[in-house]
């Protein structure tokens, strides 16, 4: 990301994470017009700049957030606060890290390049390739990577193939943002179930902020899962149980199974400087 913003003639100002208030310094001293971090970070940066009134002193004008999955409803939020373009980013390290796949400004899918990777959805299961349309486990093999090439990478990243050429006038391939991960799909009573999914049915309910995070723990070898959600102000508790059953509802619809859910307090969630943790498994 360093590099390719430099040979694109950028000035890039190399920050890595934390010290969020020295964080703002810089984009406001420096003019910053992009920022580049996981969406759980920029959610972070969002609130301390509302906190402190920040908006017409920065220049941001696009975000590129990667690294975890993140929802719609994230990217409103996100393009709402920071007054940006919010832009998904792909990428592993075992590849190349971030870049191996990218949105444009139309939002439909993230290109990957042609010329430097085939790319393939395989069933996760048998190993089949799926046609386009279908989701499944996104597979790469890299054509131009010297020293550690791969072949048929298997990225463990739940994602589809979307067919036809982009509004952008691109015609190679985009796949859709990814879903989540093979690893992090839980087994609910038989239903499969990714964080990501609870972040979209969250996001659908005003009211509640988009920080939560995943309690599963395990009785007569059946997992169960809550939901931890926080709300985005203190209300009556009249108000919290009507938020509570349209957050219930709202689950429900989109997983297809019963969840238990708990709201808490504004800031009672720790905040991310990196990567969210969104899975807790206790006893």
């Amino acid at each position: 990301m360093h590099y390719g913003g430099e040979r694109l003639g950028a000035s890039v100002i190399p920050a890595s994470g934390g010290f969020s208030e020295r964080q703002l310094l810089l984009m406001k001293d420096l003019g910053t017009t992009v920022l580049a971090c996981t969406p759980s970070y920029a959610l972070k940066l969002s609130e301390m700049i509302e906190a402190g009134d920040l908006q017409d002193s920065l220049s941001l004008r696009i975000g590129i957030f990667g690294a975890e999955p993140w929802s719609e409803g994230l990217r409103g939020r996100l393009e709402s606060a920071l007054g940006i373009t919010a832009l998904d980013v792909y990428g592993l390290s075992e590849v190349m890290g971030p870049g191996v796949g990218m949105e444009c400004p139309c939002k439909n899918g993230l290109h990957i390049d042609d010329e430097f990777f085939i790319a393939e959805i395989i069933d996760p299961e048998t190993g089949r390739v799926l046609p386009d349309g279908e989701e499944g486990e996104l597979v790469l093999t890299t054509l131009g990577k010297e020293a550690m090439p791969v072949i048929r990478y298997r990225t463990h990243d739940i994602t589809r193939r979307i067919p036809g050429s982009c509004a952008c006038s691109r015609n190679g391939t985009r796949v859709a943002r990814i879903k989540g991960r093979t690893d992090d799909m839980l087994i609910i009573r038989g239903v499969n179930v990714f964080p990501s999914q609870v972040e979209v049915a969250l996001s659908r309910v005003p009211g509640l902020s988009h920080h939560y995070y995943l309690e599963v723990s395990e009785m007569e070898g059946l997992k169960e899962l809550t939901v931890i959600s926080e709300i985005n102000e203190a209300v009556s508790e009249d108000a919290v149980r009507k938020l509570h059953m349209e957050t219930i509802q709202s689950l429900h619809s989109l997983l297809g199974v019963r969840v238990n859910l708990r709201l808490v307090e504004p800031g009672a969630i720790e905040r991310s400087e990196g990567k969210a943790m969104r899975i807790r498994r206790v006893a």
